[in-house]
């Protein structure tokens, strides 16, 4: 038997029964940021919920965690109280239930159209991890850059490559884009030029958020990583190649990646992603003992980027990817964070890195795409080695389902020209 909602729920919906992914809205300009939960066209405001005493679990009946601006405080309290929640949502939710369904006043506060509020960022974000964990995409890298005799690094094989990123510049879907400004690679024999980066692209990403933390000098076991993962966001980590050629050597990324990264305003939760869990790819050589899964699992979420050149109206999709390329998987990640006995707290952003597929309509990126503007793209009428001012990038993810979707909405911005 499908589980279904009394709302209303478009068969192609992102947001059914089944899904009940978590944010952070403002009913109205100069209101208070609350959370919600995605259903249908609609967002359930968890603070009404709450205040009706309709959470009244041993983990939730006295928390005042729907009550605030971000959903760090819920995230904070774990698995436990995840469960218990998602259990409460979908019983108030269910056809068959009255409660919410027969009491029209309460359904009408608790109830907004998803197209009437603004959303926000869901998370307070301390801290922001990047990984590397695509290997279609490192391959696709090296022989760009170091050619086919060493496209992959050795120590790519045994370690989930990471950088530290800019938590500041993280932004909600929908939040334009100014183009950087910053060094770029010098010709020979000449100066470094400076100015807007010249090779503006897009990362397909996709985003693990940090539930229950663990504490400084205790790392988090492989096996018990995903207690510690409240769910995923799409991720688009905007990246200036330019700039970053020219900085990243020795110490990595800096400015050609902490202008901007942008989120889907959604967090899908990993129990809404469990049906559609696949194993993850081999791993060859095998991970050192405190990588070594007893599950090897990544999710098959379906990926798609398209583009809507500047002047234009139709968007152009130009990649269809997939989660479950990845390598590296998020809980190995999150092991590997912690295993120096670095603490991470709620709310902290795991990136996966560029998400690119094996051929060349799935690879995540314009460096990947046109192969670092060696074979424009063609978009409408026009084409693109790297992204114009003007124009704008749409990240789509979802899961298939017996009857419904698990969707995550859409992850977009639009690029502005550089200030004078």
């Amino acid at each position: 038997m499908v589980l279904k909602s009394f709302v209303e729920v478009h068969p192609d919906s992102h947001f059914p029964i089944q899904n009940l992914p978590y944010g952070v809205f403002k009913a109205e300009p100069g209101s208070e940021a609350r959370p919600g939960v995605a259903i249908g066209d609609y967002v359930l405001d968890l603070s009404v919920i709450a205040s009706a005493g309709l959470f009244d679990g041993p983990y939730l009946e006295n928390s005042d965690c729907f009550n605030q601006p971000t959903l760090n405080k819920f995230l904070g309290l774990g698995q436990l109280a995840w469960k218990e929640a998602r259990s409460t949502l979908q019983k108030l939710l269910s056809a068959a239930e009255p409660i919410l369904r027969d009491n029209t006043s309460l359904r009408q506060k608790a109830l907004l159209p998803m197209d009437k509020v603004q959303m926000l960022l869901p998370i307070a974000i301390g801290d922001y991890t990047d990984f590397f964990a695509s290997k279609h995409h490192a391959k696709n890298c090296g022989l760009i850059f170091r050619g086919p005799e060493n496209p992959i690094n050795p120590n790519w094989f045994h370690i989930p490559i990471a950088y530290h990123g800019r938590a500041s510049s993280i932004v909600i879907s929908g939040t334009d884009i100014i183009r950087p400004r910053g060094q770029g690679h010098p010709t020979v024999n000449s100066l470094p030029y400076f100015g807007p980066s010249r090779k503006l692209d897009f990362e397909l990403e996709m985003a693990a958020v940090v539930g229950a933390g663990n504490e400084l000098g205790k790392p988090v076991d492989v096996n018990e990583a995903a207690n510690h993962i409240f769910g995923l966001v799409l991720m688009n980590d905007w990246s200036a190649r330019d700039i970053q050629a020219w900085e990243y050597v020795p110490l990595g990324p800096f400015l050609g990646k902490s202008f901007g990264t942008t989120i889907s305003p959604w967090i899908v939760t990993l129990d809404a992603l469990a049906p559609f869990a696949s194993d993850a790819p081999d791993q060859n050589p095998p991970p050192l003992p405190y990588l070594a899964e007893k599950e090897y699992k990544n999710y098959d979420i379906s990926l798609q980027v398209s583009i809507v050149p500047a002047g234009q109206k139709d968007a152009c999709i130009i990649s269809r990817s997939n989660f479950k390329h990845l390598y590296w998987t998020i809980t190995q990640q999150l092991a590997h964070h912690t295993i120096n006995g670095c603490n991470l707290r709620p709310g902290d952003l795991l990136g996966t890195g560029t998400i690119s597929g094996p051929e060349p309509d799935s690879y995540g990126c314009l460096l990947e795409l046109t192969w670092n503007g060696q074979k424009p793209l063609s978009l409408g009428g026009t084409t693109r080695t790297f992204l114009d001012d003007g124009d704008e990038v749409i990240f789509t993810g979802c899961c298939k389902g017996g009857g419904y979707n698990v969707g995550f909405g859409r992850c977009s911005g639009k690029i502005l020209p550089s200030p004078p």
